[in-house]
């Protein structure tokens, strides 16, 4: 009888770093999802920062399937916090940093960077207040938000980010209503009205455009924010292999426009579809939520949303653009990425 072989724990395997890629900032072996897009959103992120870095990480998918005790996925520094507090710690972490610097134990010349992680659970809901204020006082650090548009690590139930007539554990569909009723809420322009120094929205799909938005984020000193579409294979109910088609669908749709925000007056929408798919191209690819096609009514308020959101992004630009030209600045200039 053939003997059998135990399974290699995590530390073991990010110890193999020739085989499995040990040096990305989330080795292989955790235990997201098949498809999940959470592992190359994060990693793009990381990847793209090229300084040390310290992470915090608010309960939530990303927490709960790479740092399962005792063992973790992660080649950085990461701190495990509960769902409202993944912003306040990053920042207090980070005040630390300048308070030991400025006393002498650590080295003036160190630089590191400080990155808090969060779902649309832990950043639109729960973790919003700890998120607004730590951006309010200033903090120099980066939040991310994986958006998968729901509480999806406790088994789907909706939260502000998921979209008009979704179907989830909390807003079923049935006779009386259609899934969720609400619309989105707009994180990205309520963290723009903040004024901080950048604010973007990006998808997967995009690698190049998620990774110049992040170098430009950390051109900044202060609060930057990245919001990023997560399409979620489980809860969303797609194949395992489509999670990128899905979000290449929703920038093609305009349901989630991409686009930057500096110092909360100068806008640019990155991607314009000449051709926008029609969106019932982007709902029907979504088990959650193809059942709306049956419901013109709703069909009709979620497209009343996106063109509403589209055309006020379209007129923001060209303020920004007048703005610039006003103030004497180069606009193009002020997206650029300086050279190393």
């Amino acid at each position: 009888m053939a003997k059998k072989r135990p399974i290699a724990l995590l530390s073991e395997l990010a110890s193999h770093k020739e085989t499995f890629g040990g040096d990305m900032p989330i080795a292989p072996g955790h235990r997201m999802c098949i498809g999940c897009g959470i592992p190359p959103i994060v990693n793009e992120i990381l990847l793209a920062i090229n300084k040390p870095v310290i992470v915090s990480n608010a309960t939530g998918c990303l927490e709960v399937t790479t740092g399962v005790y005792p063992v973790t996925a992660w080649n950085v520094p990461w701190i495990h916090v509960n769902f409202q507090s993944s912003a306040t710690v990053i920042t207090g972490v980070e005040t630390a940093y300048k308070v030991l610097k400025k006393k002498g134990v650590l080295p003036e010349d160190l630089d590191i960077e400080f990155v808090a992680f969060g779902g649309d659970g832990g950043s639109y809901d729960i973790g919003f207040q700890s998120l607004s204020a730590s951006v309010e006082r200033g903090h120099n650090f980066l939040y991310v938000c994986y958006n998968n548009e729901g509480y999806q690590n406790t088994g789907y139930q909706k939260s502000s980010a998921t979209p008009i007539g979704a179907y989830t554990k909390t807003t079923p569909v049935g006779k009386e209503r259609v899934g969720k009723q609400e619309p989105r809420k707009d994180l990205t322009m309520i963290m723009a009205a903040h004024g901080i120094p950048y604010v973007a929205q990006a998808s997967p799909h995009i690698f190049r455009d998620l990774t110049r938005k992040t170098k430009k984020a950390m051109t900044f000193k202060g609060p930057k924010f990245l919001n990023v579409l997560e399409p979620c294979t489980l809860s969303w109910r797609f194949s395992p292999d489509d999670t990128m088609r899905l979000a290449k669908l929703a920038v093609e749709t305009r349901y989630w426009p991409v686009y930057e925000v500096i110092h909360g007056k100068y806008w640019k929408v990155n991607i314009k579809p000449k051709r926008p798919k029609p969106i019932e191209e982007y709902i029907a690819a979504q088990p959650r939520w193809k059942h709306v096609l049956k419901y013109p009514e709703v069909l009709e308020r979620i497209q009343k949303e996106i063109d509403e959101k589209w055309n006020l992004l379209l007129h923001l630009e060209e303020m920004s653009k007048k703005l610039a030209e006003d103030e004497g600045i180069d606009y193009e200039e002020l997206f650029k990425v300086p050279e190393d």
